[in-house]
């Protein structure tokens, strides 16, 4: 994913997008924020997020033409959030005055406004902050234009005048009583106001310009033509704006009065009056927010509509408001909630900034902990996909030699091994010299069940006399997970190797990833699912069993993959077992915590992920993906594969999957290769004897914690006793002992027994690198 790419794909997120009333309001008011201390009752801090983006707060609560209400995404419910309404609630009991903005030093660069309406007043206290020096001309005796004729029940006056005192502070000079213009009548020419000055806003108020004769371009209706970036006129000096040009929006002639500070500042300094520049005023945003389970509720009615809202009827208004935010895929992903700062898209700025060389450990885990599940694309209106981003930064570690080498170490030896002679096997069917089908169980099912791939082989052979063969061996995704990427071309070539070797079948994969990686990855390489093709041939004699309701859950990398997920239901079904949809499944279905390699970069999370998804049902589960069953069952949740329904286990039982460990993964899937080799082809394969080791329950689970394997332990004993490297407890009779194989150093406490093996009371490792003394690389998943 080059730079671009991840800008395309960070922009799709939309949750840092303005709300609709922010954005449909002209000064983008932060209308959530401030709603949202309403809500809490602290006025005083909500009138300052308010004043924070309007000049003059006290006048336009009052006169202010209100579009946020319009735009408001409850009135897509109901009534919209009386927002107007609560802003002057928040000027009414505001309990601190706000300081005045410091006098900066006065530049010698003059600004003259023509007009003193909320327009012009607007542009003169925001360039006088700046320290230009800013004269008002006026053909009415005192300031405010418009706003003059409002009642003072309206707009009472000492509201205007608390206001305005911010002019006489920022030494903004008036000329009142001064009639502008290039005609007769005229006391003040525009034309000599031009030639004093470095630069001119003319917000004249609601009138046809043309009375003026302003010397500028002017539309049919008197109105000054400009550019809608910047206000500029077709004389350089003079920009426009204000009602002149929209009439009767008091909130849009303020807008106008800022714009034109920005683009006359700009002037001023000699800069570009566009560059960097974002077009002020209203705006389209692309934020979604949900309303689903938002219920019906009235605008809070006003015990007096004069007197406004009480402090409690503002609160109960401002507890109506959504809170508009999209976060659809943090809501359903731990990771997100893990991880994120403010957005998803904040999320994703970080992972490229790692992948871009600049970060540290967090960010590491960052981005190795995502599951790559691709639920948020599934669930985003824009399909953001935090999965590609955080693969993409994986490669890009991997091939800039900045990844540690521990992030992934046990999964792709795990790989290694699968891929090895301890388990792969390809063979024509018994007395068969053609397959046209091909068996691949994958490495998790011949991993936990050997004895169901075993079974599924036989039936397979049964119902396809055309041949099947067999391919045992590992579809390399952990590689792509870890971003390998030369690895997992690596397992392709292998895998295609084997194919090509029995004469280009159509695969029948077991696993539903070894499915996907095989579509998505070799496209020349017929590739059809297990559970589809059972129902296809003809399902095996029903296992006797108990009535069983049970909750499905969908594997994450089929995710959208309908003919096999109502495949795997129309089969339960017909195996008399009710199925209960979880609340998010099929497409939108969750992971089990392994996918991505979770498991072995962030056990915590993971461990949170599945919990997340066993806490959906009480039911018992049933999946057809070989590691989703292994997951949840060591989280202690009973959980069925189909094969369990439909060939039971190893005592033709229908039972849920047994939590199966890392070693005994390694034994079952050389115990598969054996058995096959013995009872299809009559091979005996010599069976080492290894070193015996008891393991108690205890030390198994600190094994598996720390990804430590008994062959492992073995390693480091036997390196231990024959080269006497080690440390021995003359109390207890222990021996402590080390061994460096890789860049893992893996260690055991242990007694030797009288009869040869092994007593193992403790076991970890040090995924632990020491490249230098300014560099250390390390992965957390160390004693």
């Amino acid at each position: 994913m080059d730079l671009q790419q991840f800008h395309d794909m960070e922009l799709r997120c939309t949750q840092e997008d303005m709300p609709r009333c922010q954005a449909a309001c002209p000064l983008h008011v932060d209308v959530r924020g401030m709603l949202a201390l309403v809500r809490k009752g602290d006025f005083s801090q909500a009138y300052a997020r308010y004043a924070q983006t309007v000049p003059f707060p006290r006048i336009l609560a009052r006169v202010c033409d209100h579009p946020c209400e319009k735009a408001c995404l409850r009135s897509s419910k109901d009534d919209g959030i009386a927002i107007r309404a609560l802003e002057l609630a928040c000027v009414t009991y505001n309990r601190r005055n706000l300081p005045n903005r410091p006098l900066r030093t006065q530049k010698s660069a003059t600004v003259a406004i023509v007009g003193a309406g909320i327009s012009g007043l607007a542009a003169a206290s925001t360039l006088a902050a700046k320290g230009y020096k800013v004269t008002v001309y006026d053909a009415g005796a005192r300031p405010g234009g418009r706003l003059v004729a409002f009642s003072g029940e309206t707009l009472p006056r000492e509201a205007m005048d608390a206001d305005l005192q911010i002019l006489d502070h920022l030494r903004v000079e008036f000329r009142f009583c001064e009639t502008v213009g290039n005609h007769a009548e005229a006391t003040t020419r525009l034309d000599d106001i031009v030639a004093q000055y470095d630069a001119i806003y003319l917000a004249p108020g609601n009138r046809d310009l043309r009375e003026l004769a302003p010397g500028i371009d002017l539309d049919a209706e008197g109105r000054p033509v400009v550019d809608d970036l910047t206000l500029a006129t077709s004389n350089p000096k003079i920009f426009a704006g204000g009602s002149c040009r929209h009439r009767d929006s008091f909130v849009q002639s303020v807008c106008d009065g800022k714009a034109a500070m920005i683009s006359i500042d700009r002037l001023l300094q000699g800069a570009s009056l566009t560059s960097a520049r974002v077009k002020d005023g209203p705006l389209v945003t692309g934020l979604f927010t949900s309303l689903e389970g938002v219920d019906k509720e009235p605008v809070t009615r006003m015990a007096d509509p004069l007197a406004g809202y009480s402090e409690e009827e503002a609160r109960k208004e401002a507890a109506r408001c959504l809170d508009c935010q999209c976060l659809e895929c943090v809501k359903l992903c731990e990771y997100m909630k893990e991880f994120r700062t403010t957005s998803p898209r904040q999320l994703a700025r970080q992972v490229f900034k790692n992948m871009s060389g600049v970060g540290g450990h967090r960010f590491n885990l960052q981005m190795n902990s995502c599951s790559l599940c691709g639920q948020c694309e599934a669930v985003c209106e824009n399909d953001f996909n935090m999965a590609d981003i955080c693969k993409s930064a994986r490669a890009s570690l991997v091939a800039q030699g900045k990844m540690p080498p521990s992030a992934f170490d046990f999964a792709l030896a795990d790989m290694r091994y699968s891929n090895g002679t301890a388990f792969t096997l390809t063979r024509h069917a018994p007395g068969l010299d053609k397959s046209a089908y091909a068996f691949f169980p994958g490495c998790q099912l011949s991993g936990s069940a050997p004895w169901q791939a075993r079974a599924v082989y036989d039936y397979l052979r049964e119902k396809l006399p055309e041949g099947v063969g067999i391919m045992l061996g590992c579809c390399g995704v952990q590689a792509d997970w870890a971003g390998e990427s030369a690895l997992f071309l690596e397992a392709l070539e292998n895998v295609r190797a084997q194919w090509i070797s029995l004469g280009k079948p159509t695969i029948i994969a077991a696993c539903p990833t070894c499915y996907m990686v095989f579509k998505r990855h070799l496209p020349e390489i017929p590739v059809e699912a297990l559970v589809p093709v059972l129902e296809r041939v003809g399902l095996p004699a029903p296992l006797p069993h108990e009535k069983l309701h049970l909750a499905i859950h969908d594997s994450c990398t089929t995710r959208y993959e309908k003919d096999l997920q109502e495949s795997a239901r129309r089969v339960l079904a017909a195996c008399d077992v009710d199925v209960c949809e979880l609340p998010t499944s099929r497409k939108l279905t969750e992971c089990c915590g392994f996918g991505g390699l979770m498991q072995i970069s962030n056990r915590d999370l993971a461990h949170k992920v599945a919990d997340r998804r066993i806490g959906e049902s009480p039911l018992d589960f049933v999946v057809y993906c070989s590691m989703c069953r292994d997951n949840f069952s060591h989280r202690g949740k009973p959980t069925y594969h189909v094969l369990d329904i439909l060939f039971g286990n190893e005592k033709g039982e229908v039972r849920p999957g047994p939590a199966v460990g890392y070693s005994a993964r390694h034994d079952n899937r050389a115990r598969l290769k054996r058995e096959l080799l013995r009872d299809l082809w009559g091979e005996e394969t010599a069976l080492e004897t290894p070193l015996v080791l008891h393991i108690s329950d205890e030390v198994r689970a600190i094994m598996e914690k720390f990804l430590v394997l008994d062959a492992d332990v073995r390693e480091v004993i036997l390196y231990a006793e024959r080269t006497g490297n080690r440390l021995k407890n003359v109390t207890n009779g222990h021996s402590i002992a080390s061994y460096k194989p890789s860049h893992v150093t893996y260690w055991a406490e242990y007694s030797m027994d009288e009869d040869g093996a092994a007593t193992v009371f403790d076991a970890w490792c040090h995924r632990l690198e020491i490249v230098g003394l300014a560099s250390v690389k390390a992965c957390p998943y160390s004693k």
